[in-house]
């Protein structure tokens, strides 16, 4: 239900230290150890789903990671494929977790899943959506995002990307909130960079292989969000977390998973990923490698608050 007076309290508080999750705006300080890149219901397909049978398979997941120490929990689903808000509420009020949703589109994939009116509409008239959602909420919920999400493929920027790059720079002139680009590699990241300059997290750094484009980046003064973090990835993001720490950046990562990921249309939803291989196996390898506690604190609670907030 949507919280007026949680609402309006939002609006006159200081939104440096604020951020809005889907049960309302809370204090900076309480996201505590945060996961900045995961997801719960990805939907592709457009296929119909039970809400109660996505709550009972995730919520099992996500009581999980709470078990594990986690607090919040950033899921960038964007609107066109899958974003369910009333859903992340509920599940956010079950389990305990702060919640955090998105506004923007996925313009990767090849654009197939850009609203059609995108392609018509001018930049400024695709951001007045985006803003319109931050201030006034999403879907009449009252549920406002955290953060603009867009998905571009690989470089150069085709026509559409650079639209939704410019219309997402026009939003957080307006709204503050922070870009948080999908990108197919480290060419298109150089030219959102160059696009978006400091406002500009870069979602899934990790398909970029050359750690020194990693560095490049972070000295520019963006985001580098190692997401995706596997069994299979382990030694991979080990070392370009290791190759941004001893270049002096570790104040610009941002480690998450990319898991969750319930399909509609597939049996049980697909396979329905947990949330906890960070905690359980990629937390002590970064420690095996020499980072220290107080390391993984500033890339789990301290930079993922400075990228919500700042």
């Amino acid at each position: 239900m949507f919280n007026r007076r949680q609402f309006f309290i939002s609006l006159l508080a200081p939104t440096a230290n604020i951020v809005q999750t889907v049960r309302g705006p809370v204090p900076v300080e309480k996201l505590g150890v945060t996961l900045m890149h995961e997801h719960v219901l990805v939907n592709f397909t457009g296929a119909t789903y039970d809400r109660d049978e996505v709550f009972r398979v995730a919520l099992a997941k996500l009581e999980d990671l709470y078990d594990r120490g986690c607090r919040t929990l950033v899921e960038c689903t964007p609107d066109y494929i899958g974003r369910d808000v009333r859903l992340l509420r509920r599940l956010s009020s079950a389990s305990g977790l702060h919640m955090l949703t998105n506004t923007g589109y996925y313009a990767a994939a090849n654009d197939k899943y850009v609203p059609e009116y995108a392609w018509r509409e001018s930049a400024q008239q695709i951001a007045d959506r985006w803003i319109t959602e931050s201030r006034n909420g999403i879907d009449g919920t009252g549920i406002r995002p955290a953060f603009v999400k867009l998905g571009v493929d690989a470089g150069p920027l085709s026509e559409i990307d650079t639209k939704l790059i410019e219309a997402g720079m026009i939003a957080h002139r307006a709204t503050g909130l922070k870009l948080h680009v999908h990108t197919g590699n480290g060419i298109a990241a150089k030219q959102v960079l160059g696009l978006i300059g400091k406002a500009y997290v870069w979602v899934h750094a990790q398909n970029e292989k050359d750690n020194r484009v990693h560095i490049e980046a972070a000295r520019a003064g963006a985001w580098i969000e190692l997401d995706g973090v596997n069994e299979r990835s382990l030694e991979e993001h080990v070392g370009a977390v290791r190759a941004l720490i001893d270049a002096g950046h570790l104040n610009r990562i941002l480690i998450s998973q990319d898991s969750g990921w319930y399909r509609p249309g597939e049996p049980d939803g697909g396979r329905f990923n947990g949330y906890t291989y960070i905690f359980d196996s990629f937390i002590p390898a970064l420690k095996r490698s020499g980072v220290s506690d107080a390391q993984i604190r500033t890339i789990m609670v301290d930079n993922p608050a400075r990228v919500l907030t700042n």
